[in-house]
């Protein structure tokens, strides 16, 4: 594996020229740029145009985006786009167009009776968490971060503390709206359409509106278990033990420890605070998460080391054992204390860092301990590594979660040796029958996809049959060629 390409990219790979702005205008279209663009991880990155649809409700700029697309030469691409909480480069486009999710937001059409919300896709969760918590509802999965768009969410199919009771974000989505060279398409779970397009990584047409489901909640206030482990050993036994006893669970491990303590973690379990037991300030489903703070594009590259990381990783476990046992905690500490600092991908510096995550199956713990075994040999500074148990897979053809054990881990990209040490990693988890997450890579090498997802092909021919001219493609779609003009 070479790491030479996470810089910038500049040359277009399949494209032979970019429509010019004034050429491409209509009363409610434009196209602006070109800006440089990158993942979350901030590498790689590359030039593209932004495509603007700013006037008439959701229904109108479908048709307004179909006919762009209709009367324009094949060679012009597209790329949907979010909020680039993806971290490789899965949302960006050399010498394309991407589409500007603020312009995605018209319907919001939320049913009370039914628990259900009809929403564009341009709207975040962290949006949708701020007009429905204080009613008394949760969306139904939420990752690490509220600031994801409901088009990024279905995109990457993303998952989270509660997937080994609840499933991924698309198991609670009923309905999608898709504009694809073809028309505009309404997907039911059933169809091979929805099964393209939900973890199908933008690469089938522009979802513009969802339906998903709901939680009801009581409170805005999660009851918290923490326990701290010793070992990896401990770590794997206490989760099997006790995750089905909790709708929310993860475990934070410290991959810099070694001997004895290797894999030592802190686990917290979760479920939402009833409003029997609510005893705070203010009323029990109050939501107005803030920022502390914010970091600044100064952080030098080599901030996030050994030294530092393994200072933060012996403070964050001792915190843990000096944590209550059982605790109540806000929305927003339980699941996005990251998010209560602004912009901290800058913490890597200019250079940026990847983050892989992979899952391999029940029965492949060994290949789990091995690689926090190798993580720890090698000393790598990852102060975000964090562990969960995978419930049923939700059937479609690039979803990520499959049952099984989910790793998660930040690493700088200038580490010298990363390219050798993934590529190492990538073997052991594929011969464990794993995958690594597509909404996360920037990296792997494209010979061992149909390996990670054997239903490849299966997408392949739906988005051929939605988009047969490869209108929508993404850097990543070329790197890894996920769709049939890309092999």
């Amino acid at each position: 594996m070479n790491l030479s390409h996470l810089v910038v990219h500049l040359q277009p790979c399949s494209i032979t020229k970019m429509p010019d702005t004034e050429s491409h205008r209509s009363n409610d279209l434009s196209i602006s740029g070109p800006t440089l663009n990158s993942g979350w991880g901030r590498t790689p990155k590359s030039l593209g145009k932004t495509l603007q649809i700013k006037g008439g409700d959701t229904r109108e700029k479908e048709v307004e985006l179909l006919e762009f697309i209709t009367s324009n030469d094949t060679s012009i691409k597209i790329a949907p786009r979010g909020l680039g909480r993806s971290y490789g480069d899965s949302s960006i486009l050399s010498s394309g167009l991407l589409t500007d999710p603020n312009q995605w937001k018209d319907t919001f059409d939320f049913n009370s009776s039914k628990g259900t919300l009809r929403v564009s896709s341009g709207f975040s969760l962290d949006e949708i968490m701020r007009k429905l918590v204080p009613q008394g509802y949760f969306v139904p999965v939420t990752p690490g971060t509220r600031y994801v768009t409901i088009g990024g969410a279905v995109a990457a199919d993303i998952h989270g503390k509660n997937h080994h009771v609840d499933g991924s974000f698309t198991d609670h989505t009923n309905e999608l709206r898709v504009v694809s060279p073809t028309g505009v398409h309404v997907l039911k779970r059933s169809d091979p359409e929805f099964k393209a397009t939900a973890g199908g990584m933008g690469l089938t047409g522009l979802v513009s509106e969802a339906v998903i489901d709901l939680i009801p909640i009581s409170t805005s206030k999660m009851k918290v278990t923490t326990r701290v482990t010793q070992n990896i050993d401990d770590t794997i036994l206490e989760l099997e033990e006790n995750d089905t006893k909790y709708r929310y669970s993860v475990a934070w491990i410290d991959c810099m420890a070694k001997g004895r303590s290797l894999g030592r973690s802190v686990i917290t379990w979760g479920e939402h605070l009833d409003v029997s037991e609510f005893t705070g300030e203010g009323g029990p489903c109050s939501f107005d998460p803030r920022f502390l703070t914010s970091v600044p594009d100064i952080a030098p590259s080599w901030l996030l080391n050994r030294l530092s990381v393994r200072a933060f990783n012996e403070l964050w476990y001792q915190k843990g054992k000096l944590s209550n046992e059982i605790s109540i905690e806000s929305i927003e500490t339980f699941f996005h204390p990251l998010d209560m600092v602004g912009s901290w991908n800058r913490l890597y510096g200019q250079k940026g860092f990847l983050q892989y995550q992979f899952v391999v199956p029940f029965g492949a713990e060994d290949t789990l301990k091995e690689t926090v075994r190798l993580l720890s040999n090698v000393k790598v500074p990852s102060f975000l590594a964090v562990l969960k148990r995978f419930g049923k897979g939700s059937g479609n053809y690039l979803s990520f979660p499959s049952p099984g054990w989910t790793l998660a881990l930040d690493i700088p990209t200038h580490r010298f040796g990363l390219a050798d040490l993934l590529d190492r990693l990538d073997s052991m988890v594929v011969a464990s029958g794993g995958r690594v997450y597509l909404a996360k890579d920037s990296r792997v090498s494209k010979h061992l996809i149909p390996m990670m997802y054997p239903e490849i092909e299966s997408f392949r021919e739906v988005a051929h049959r939605l988009d047969p001219d490869n209108i929508f493609t993404t850097d990543m779609s070329r790197r890894l060629a996920l769709r049939v003009d890309e092999l």
